[in-house]
């Protein structure tokens, strides 16, 4: 297990586990008695004097014992983190949240939920359109870099996590505890993401569904993410609360236009409505992404052309320093192991002697900077060649 140490994490699980103590309520305790196991720890009369009640005061007291051993158990796995909101590893879009759970269960590597997330969600029920358009964006978003973020419900959310990992990675923020699927039907795909990304929960071990935990799931997946991408929905659909809490977070808000025939795509159109920006293809959303993609990306140095170097016009080719002044070395090791013909990432990765991770993230900023282009099939290839 990764994750805190044994007393402390169980101060933070007491805190997780008693009635009423949301995440705003933790945070006030944590700031008045300076951590969990002193909150945990605190006089009747000064929690009291914090606003807890007494049955608040006495779940916190005794912790349901089941519940906190189990949890326990479950973060003794290989593939298992707990993180806390004083662990450094926690995700630092989310923690911009005030509302942001105090406690996240993690399958896979903890990491990823620091890179750069689009979320994708949307209907439950969409129709053939909807998912093929779904899929071709996350697929195409994933491939380039960026990690693709939902609520592996069942329609557009599958889809955008399926369309994410034929290509790249993908997280899955869950309404139930991180040793539970649901639905049912998503059991492979979540053994997948779990090996292949991040299943995150904030609820323990054990939790099954129930309708008021899917608003709080659908706060995490919007905290962790750049923006939040709507591609079919309904107006009463609960992807509309996503997109809503990203736009109270101040995170950036998208939707896919639909026929004002398709009922699925009035939530979109409300929401472009309310003043989030219509996205037609990928280039546009790159395009509105680009500024804060760019810090997550280390821009290249500025590289002047080496001494005495000169355009050869019997090379069709200028120098890559010339084509491309902006650009670092590796990045233009990079655009050399590519060619001129369409090459696939693992090919790259092969060629160049990055990693995967180290690849997909240059070719993002390749792609913003308009030196790449990624074609179907998780290919790339350079532009104007």
């Amino acid at each position: 297990m990764a994750g805190p140490a044994d007393a402390e994490l169980r101060a933070w699980l007491a805190l997780l586990l008693a009635p009423g103590l949301g995440p705003r309520r933790v945070a006030k305790l944590l700031n008045a008695f300076g951590g969990p196991q002193a909150a945990c720890d605190a006089s009747t009369q000064a929690l009291a004097a914090a606003g807890l009640s007494e049955t608040m005061i006495a779940a916190l007291r005794a912790p349901d014992a089941a519940t906190l051993e189990a949890a326990l158990a479950w973060a003794e796995h290989e593939d298992a983190t707990v993180l806390t909101r004083t662990d450094p590893r926690y995700p630092s879009r989310l923690a911009e949240v005030p509302t942001a759970p105090p406690v996240l269960f993690v399958r896979g590597d903890p990491r990823l939920l620091q890179e750069p997330q689009l979320a994708v969600v949307g209907s439950r029920n969409p129709t053939p359109g909807g998912l093929q358009t779904t899929k071709a964006f996350a697929s195409h978003l994933a491939g380039l870099g960026l990690v693709i973020t939902s609520g592996m419900a069942s329609g557009i959310d599958s889809a955008a996590h399926q369309g994410a990992l034929e290509t790249g990675r993908t997280i899955a923020v869950l309404g139930t505890g991180p040793d539970r699927v649901y639905p049912a039907a998503n059991r492979e795909l979540a053994r997948r993401i779990a090996v292949e990304g991040v299943l995150v929960s904030e609820f323990p071990p054990g939790t099954g569904p129930q309708p008021s935990h899917f608003p709080r799931r659908n706060l995490t997946i919007s905290g962790l993410s750049l923006g939040t991408l709507v591609t079919e929905a309904a107006p009463r659909s609960g992807s509309l609360i996503t997109a809503r809490y990203a736009a109270e977070q101040g995170r950036e808000v998208f939707a896919v236009p639909g026929s004002i025939h398709n009922p699925l795509a009035r939530g979109c159109h409300a929401l472009i409505r309310e003043g989030a920006k219509l996205i037609d293809s990928v280039d546009q959303l790159l395009e509105e992404l680009a500024p804060q993609l760019q810090d997550f990306l280390a821009p290249p140095a500025a590289q002047a052309v080496p001494a005495g170097k000169t355009f050869d016009p019997s090379n069709p080719q200028p120098p890559l320093a010339m084509a491309t002044p902006g650009l670092d070395a590796d990045y233009r090791r990079l655009l050399e192991g590519m060619g001129h013909d369409p090459v696939a990432l693992d090919e790259l990765v092969e060629r160049t002697g990055f990693s995967a991770q180290e690849v997909s993230s240059m070719l993002l900023l390749l792609e913003l900077q308009g030196h790449v282009s990624c074609l179907p099939g998780g290919r790339f290839a350079r532009r104007g060649d």
